[in-house]
């Protein structure tokens, strides 16, 4: 059901409110936050644990370098969606090569499910964890959960189920609040980096970089972007409807800048809690977010463990159902099927059918033999290496009039668009050199 006129933050209402209403911001808070919360999700929060433990205070500089590089990308991609009213995979379509589409759109699959494996598996652990019990039947609660999301909840619904589950992400700030940080030390590091030139430390800022910056969040942002635009009255693409371009554009910036500063600042609580605690008592060797949290119980004390773990949960609710929403999305335009999540399964078979296939594949990896540590090693390298022509795509997509109309993107905008294109695969070659 679309929502109603008056719940537009771009639009003037018809008829004034009568009541009560959320507040402002929380209307415009949509996409952008909700990709943002994804970005750390238990494979995020894995890495970004690592670091810390490896590395102690060494690499939190790459939080605040990496924020405005994912939020001009993140930007430039809803900007797309919400001027041209397609995705990133339709528009590829349309301007560009099949071969170009479809190896894209496997690749991005292919990481996708096994990032959604890792993920499923995560949460399982983290919930054995707190609970105890049989983790591959957590494994197959969670994955039914995340289709049941999809596919029965009403689209508003399920938009709203999504940015309230950001809140979860508190539980990691609970956490760093709980341990003892040398903060001296920390702020310092936040703006002076210790460098070091070898091969694991520039291994994990590969790493880092591969987790904060990843190919399913441009094509969940842009897709949501022309998600609204079909569904949301009277909003219409901007190349149509160029009058509704400023407010369209400053409530994407609000709602971009702000998701993608709510995960960086999660990564770095999770990272400084590594630090303080992991680091510091020697241990350097975490290979899943659900060890992590398991390492702090005897640091921090038992509840420390338990929040981080619910965290760990909590976010693997929210970003399995991106990473299969963002799969179908992309298949899904690239084959010109109906899609969207506002739509009825029955008018999308093949849309819903491809979410629920990329998250059972996922879930079936975890009954293999298949080490997880080594799937999510080959997920990042696969994402390091779609990351890089998608975002070139994208930039060249995002400065053509004949797409974009008058709302090419220019200036520092552009400017950071293509640094952080330059950054990732200057990423993606250090991966595969390492």
């Amino acid at each position: 059901m679309p929502q109603p006129t008056n719940a537009d933050p771009e639009l003037p209402s018809r008829s004034p409110v009568v009541g009560p209403s959320k507040p402002r911001l929380f209307k415009i808070l949509g996409p952008g936050l909700i990709t943002g919360a994804s970005d750390d999700d238990p494979s995020g929060v894995a890495t970004y644990s690592q670091a810390g433990a490896q590395f102690g205070y060494g690499l939190i500089w790459t939080l605040p370098f990496t924020f405005p590089l994912m939020a001009a990308v993140q930007m430039i991609s809803a900007r797309v969606g919400r001027t041209t009213g397609r995705g990133l995979a339709g528009n590829l379509r349309k301007h560009y090569p099949n071969w170009l589409l479809q190896s894209i759109v496997l690749l991005l699959l292919t990481a996708n499910i096994i990032n959604i494996g890792a993920d499923l598996g995560a949460m399982a652990d983290a919930t054995r964890l707190v609970f105890g019990g049989p983790h591959l039947l957590y494994v197959l609660l969670f994955g039914t959960v995340a289709i049941a999301l999809q596919v029965f909840l009403q689209y508003t619904r399920y938009v709203a189920v999504l940015k309230w589950l950001a809140l979860v992400l508190l539980a990691y700030v609970a956490t760093l609040f709980m341990v003892k940080v040398s903060w001296g030390e920390a702020l310092m590091r936040l703006v002076v980096p210790a460098i070091s030139w070898n091969k694991d430390y520039l291994t994990t800022i590969v790493a880092v970089f591969g987790t904060t910056i990843s190919p399913y969040l441009f094509f969940w942002q842009a897709s949501q972007e022309a998600e609204d635009v079909r569904e949301i009255p009277r909003r219409k693409p901007l190349v149509t409807a160029p009058a509704q371009g400023p407010k369209a554009l400053e409530r994407i910036q609000i709602d971009t800048v702000a998701g993608m500063a709510i995960s960086n600042l999660i990564a770095l609580a999770i990272m400084i809690t590594a630090a303080a605690t992991l680091n510091v008592h020697g241990i350097t060797d975490i290979s899943t977010s659900a060890q992590a949290a398991e390492a702090l119980r005897p640091i921090a004390g038992a509840l420390a463990e338990i929040v981080f773990a619910l965290g760990i949960i909590g976010t693997g609710i929210m970003a399995v159902p991106v990473l299969a929403g963002s799969s179908a999305y992309a298949i899904g335009e690239a084959r010109k099927w109906p899609v969207g999540l506002a739509r009825q399964p029955m008018e999308a078979k093949a849309f819903y059918a491809t979410v629920v296939l990329a998250t059972l594949l996922g879930m079936i990896l975890n009954f293999t033999p298949v080490d997880p540590i080594k799937a999510l090693y080959w997920s990042a390298v696969l994402n390091g290496v779609a990351a890089v022509p998608v975002m070139v795509i994208m930039m060249l997509l995002s400065a053509k009039r004949e797409v974009m109309g008058e709302f090419t993107s220019g200036g520092w905008l552009k400017g950071l668009g293509w640094v952080t294109t330059v950054v990732m695969a200057l990423a993606a070659v250090a991966m595969i050199v390492t």
